[in-house]
């Protein structure tokens, strides 16, 4: 009897534990503590709405899992487990550590000079001025490039090639990150970036692309998925959404994770919201 007893307590006192776990960390638009003014400023909400469980799950050799960590932050898993993180940076982190991370210069919420020492690629998605960066790395089933963009200084000048949109190759898919894209894309910019399958897209409206030049981005892409990012609440985000249902369908997600694959993809484009901001 008291072996029975014992069993039950043990029990209750793991589900108790569970449900701490499971509570996210932070209130949905809440800061992180002692975080950068600048990101205070510009990039407020960095947050996921519910904080991803990274619950194991069989990755099919023609799949890829992506998962929102908040902000511009995505978490891209191949079938062979090499895991990206988009965007890596002081304030949101997967909570796993990446294999490879990429990073933009326009403010400290999309890079860090502090990365783990355990990622075994950092990307930086520019290189100064005068020469843009040029990536082009092949790791396991993972190929990962870039193609450079301008971003506006504070000043409202331009800091040439300091912003990247990266490009990611993983099962027979093409997924683009528009990083803190600020402008649209030229003609060369578009060759040099190919087909895409799947694009990551800002839709804040102001510290990124005006909402109609994202648009044009996105007519010129042609993805058949765009996944929105950097969206600081749920009217920005709407604001976005009743701006693109005039020409696509939206389908808002329950879970900040997904998997995909070529087979999968919407036969006419779409617009998957994944929860966070």
């Amino acid at each position: 009897m008291r072996g029975t007893l014992l069993k039950i307590l043990a029990g209750g006192l793991f589900l108790a534990a569970t449900a701490q776990i499971s509570t996210p960390a932070l209130a949905q638009g809440a800061a992180p503590k002692a975080a950068n003014p600048d990101m205070v400023d510009s990039c407020p909400g960095l947050v996921a709405m519910r904080r991803p469980q990274l619950i194991p799950v069989v990755i099919g050799a023609d799949q890829v899992r992506i998962t929102y960590a908040g902000h511009s932050t995505f978490l891209l898993e191949s079938p062979q487990l090499v895991r990206i993180a988009t965007d890596y940076n002081d304030y949101v982190r997967p909570q796993i550590t990446p294999d490879i991370v990429t990073m933009n210069h326009a403010h400290s919420s999309h890079y860090t000079d502090r990365p783990d020492p355990a990622i075994k690629h950092v990307l930086r998605g520019w290189a100064g001025e005068e020469k843009p960066a040029r990536i082009d790395l092949q790791y396991k089933d993972v190929r990962v490039r870039n193609v450079p963009t301008n971003i506006r200084t504070w000043g409202g000048d331009t800091e040439f090639h300091g912003n990247s949109i990266f490009i990611f190759e993983i099962a027979n898919l093409c997924i683009a990150h528009l990083g803190h894209l600020h402008h649209t894309l030229t003609q060369q910019q578009l060759a040099e970036i190919g087909r895409v399958d799947v694009v990551m897209v800002p839709v804040d409206g102001g510290a990124t692309l005006d909402l109609d030049g994202m648009v044009d981005v996105l007519h010129a892409l042609k993805a058949p998925l765009m996944i929105p990012m950097h969206y600081f609440s749920s009217f920005t985000l709407e604001r976005f959404l009743q701006r693109v249902r005039r020409e696509w369908d939206v389908e808002v997600a329950e879970s900040p994770s997904t998997l995909i694959s070529k087979t999968s993809l919407p036969a006419k484009p779409k617009v998957l919201v994944l929860p966070g901001h």
